[in-house]
């Protein structure tokens, strides 16, 4: 067996270069994938530290849009003046998340490839198709409490635990990535993979791609936004439901609305359908409920996590309807 290797990367280019090789991962933080190294789930060959690269800026663009690089520390990202002022659904997103000293660690961009905490994922004693493809699903006919209702496949149930994730899916983010052949951009609900047939494919980046900067796009100037995570306990704890919500509202009318739901899918579950219910709806609680029916009208229970459904339905209806008084 190969040593284990440990480069330090000075550039995007050499990061790119370096991560080429089998078995290589980016380690930034490491507040997720050092964890997983302890248990044995992930196995590299090779870390690269991309920590000197030029990525922890958040900029405004000519166009109005924001740049966060994927180095920006989400404690950072949150307190950001330009964040706070346009985007403040993404400050609550990430400050409901982990804890302090987490976030001082954790990154942008590492928060994007962060990966589920089911139980049967992180117990290697059980099966799991995300683990180890074609070994089955012990959270199937498990204990399933945490798990998705929505975007599951007889291969894997398991939620995408960000609520960053959640905000930026609402957001309309758009990745930017840089790879051997060349960069592109990903749209938001394009980078993760529903499970389907290959839950261990959990995103849509190639071989070596690395993650450069997130772009969020201007929102109309009377938009406002909202953050709710409902969970077990008030701190330090993974949402069993949550939304992320923003309104333009004129008058008694919605105009246009941005809905995205967290602990209820297997990825960060931007709801189109629910913004179709909103927009040019009556701004009142009867519209709200009809686009949190609308939400959820795919959702599938499993034996212990059908109180979900109801609950991201209310979760919803609240967040609009906090929302709606603030503006």
């Amino acid at each position: 067996m190969e040593p284990f290797k440990f480069t330090r990367a000075q550039d995007n280019t050499s990061a790119v270069v370096a991560a080429t090789s089998t078995g290589t991962k980016f380690i930034a933080g490491g507040t997720n994938i050092v964890d997983l190294m302890k248990l044995s789930i992930e196995k590299p060959y090779q870390l690269v530290d991309i920590n000197r690269l030029k990525l922890d800026q958040v900029e405004t663009l000519s166009n109005g849009n924001i740049k966060i690089g994927a180095l920006v520390k989400n404690s950072d990202l949150a307190y950001h003046p330009a964040i706070i002022k346009n985007y403040i659904v993404l400050s609550e997103a990430i400050l409901s998340g982990a804890s302090p000293q987490l976030r001082n660690m954790a990154t942008t961009g590492g928060n994007l490839l962060q990966r589920t905490r089911c139980l049967y994922f992180y117990d290697t004693t059980y099966p799991c198709n995300k683990r180890q493809p074609g070994s089955g699903c012990a959270a199937i006919n498990g204990y399933n409490r945490n798990n998705a209702v929505l975007g599951t496949s007889m291969h894997c149930i398991a939620t995408h635990p960000s609520d960053m994730c959640v905000a930026m899916a609402a957001l309309g983010a758009i990745i930017h990535v840089q790879g051997e052949k060349g960069i592109r951009a990903i749209p938001f609900t394009d980078f993760h993979a529903l499970p389907g047939e290959t839950p261990h494919i959990e995103n849509t980046l190639r071989h070596g791609e690395l993650i450069t900067h997130v772009e969020i796009p201007a929102l109309p100037t009377t938009t406002k936004s909202h953050y709710l995570k409902v969970r077990d306990r008030a701190s330090y704890e993974f949402a069993l439901t949550s939304a992320a919500v923003a309104l333009d509202i004129k008058g008694d009318r919605i105009l246009s609305a941005r809905v995205a739901l967290g602990g209820v899918g297997t990825k960060p579950w931007r709801s189109l359908v629910a913004e179709k219910v909103l927009m040019g709806a009556l701004n009142n609680e009867q519209t709200y409920r009809t686009a949190a029916e609308a939400a959820l009208s795919a959702a599938k229970p499993f034996t212990h996590n059908a109180f979900k459904i109801e609950l991201a339905k209310r979760t919803l209806v609240r967040a609009l309807t906090t929302l709606a008084q603030m503006s």
